[in-house]
């Protein structure tokens, strides 16, 4: 469905995606990264709107760019806003379906039907303007579902919504990439988030971007355990942490430390049940006042987490 080659785009000096390779087949993924990543310009080379500075990119096995066979096949929800506040739902959609190739009075039925479908029947001919930004976000999503498309893109879909709309939406993603596992042709669908419990809920493959660069893909489990192959992390509050560094430190068991603050030490070890007894043991010859000791967070938060702290050279 998707190939980068060694994919890389450049804004003057500044890298917006590094050197990117990776192969995405049908089913549902999700891009993670923090803001200011890189998600939205690889998301950019994907759907044909940027052209690569070096490398290659192939979707359905040709190029993206300014190719509208390729184009048509594509359905795409921007981050961004709607500015035309003027027009409608229906208007918007059934443009962006015209768009795709098909004729008007085709486009006309897909964009009600689309609309209907994202929860916008009452909504369909009032402006853009006097809707709330959950409604629009659904007038995007239905101009990106409406012409049936096998590759479906989203960036951010969920920001700025409240709880509710947040909740139905996410419900409406994860129901086009059931349904896509049906579907007569192959499907794929990619969300671009920077928030993982959103990814975790479209029970989508992850694939995680830390400046401009592809760290890790994968499923859940697969990045679970390349994270449980590198130390792990205990963090230990007390009084004196430069003398228990010394002390705890000495042993093959601790591969790293850093210290945040005057009173919190973070020792890095794949041994953390023998470095915990050694705290405690060193505690009481020594007399030293303990006030916590925390393993990591091994959820997918925090293995996320794990994985940015890496990037930016903090911990081991």
């Amino acid at each position: 469905m998707l190939t980068l080659t060694h994919a890389t785009k450049l804004y003057g000096s500044v890298i917006g995606v590094n050197d990117v390779t990776v192969d995405i087949g049908e089913g549902a993924y999700g891009l993670l990264g923090p803001n200011g990543a890189g998600k939205t310009t690889l998301l950019g080379l994907i759907t044909g709107q940027l052209r690569p500075t070096m490398g290659q990119v192939r979707v359905f096995g040709d190029r993206p760019f300014a190719n509208p066979d390729v184009l048509r096949r594509i359905g795409f929800c921007p981050a961004a806003d709607l500015t035309e506040r003027r027009v409608t739902p229906r208007e918007w959609v059934r443009y962006l379906v015209r768009l795709s190739g098909f004729r008007s009075a085709d486009a006309a039925d897909l964009a009600d039907v689309a609309l209907e479908h994202v929860g916008l029947a009452d909504s369909l001919d009032r402006p853009l303007g006097t809707l709330s930004k959950g409604m629009r976000q659904r007038t995007k999503l239905a101009g990106a579902m409406a012409h049936d498309p096998d590759l479906l893109v989203l960036d951010e879909p969920f920001d700025g919504l409240d709880p509710v709309a947040r909740h139905d939406l996410v419900g409406l993603v994860r129901h086009w990439a059931v349904s896509a596992d049906t579907a007569d042709a192959p499907r794929t669908l990619i969300v671009a988030s920077h928030l993982l419990h959103e990814v975790e809920a479209l029970h989508a493959g992850l694939a995680v971007i830390l400046g401009g660069r592809l760290v890790a893909s994968g499923t859940a489990g697969e990045i679970r355990d390349m994270v449980d192959a590198m130390p792990s992390e205990i963090r230990i509050r007390c009084d004196t942490p430069r003398r228990l560094a010394e002390l705890v430190c000495s042993t093959d068991g601790a591969e790293g430390l850093r210290f945040e603050g005057d009173d919190l030490l973070v020792v890095a070890t794949r041994q953390p049940r023998a470095l915990a007894e050694r705290i405690a043991s060193v505690a009481v010859e020594e007399r030293l006042a303990i006030g916590e000791v925390a393993a990591g967070d091994r959820s997918l938060e925090g293995i996320f987490g794990r994985l940015v702290r890496l990037h930016r050279g903090v911990g081991s």
